[in-house]
């Protein structure tokens, strides 16, 4: 193939570009703001998107004591509890 017919297909092709990227093409969806719209679809009061709503079910000061033990390296100690008797052993050796 000649180069003067080579640059004439790689022009004819790069010219089409827009026409076969189904994304590109003229009337084609695109999504803008869709976060949002989903976001006031699904909440029940548009005032709770500029300011919160606590939660009167939370156990919120048991958290907190709970940071504030950690922050004063005062942690309580995890409860002794075996799941099983099975295998149990002192010395942790076999009867054997």
């Amino acid at each position: 193939m000649p180069p003067a017919a080579a640059i004439l297909l790689l022009l004819a092709l790069a010219g089409c570009t827009a026409a076969i990227d189904p994304f590109q093409r003229e009337g084609t969806w695109r999504a803008r703001h869709v976060n949002d719209a989903n976001l006031r679809a699904m909440i029940a009061n548009p005032a709770h998107l500029d300011r919160g709503v606590g939660d009167d079910r939370g156990r919120s000061r048991q958290a907190a004591d709970a940071i504030q033990r950690l922050e004063d390296d005062a942690l309580k100690p995890l409860p002794e509890v075996r799941t099983s008797p099975v295998g149990a052993s002192a010395g942790g050796r076999s009867g054997r």
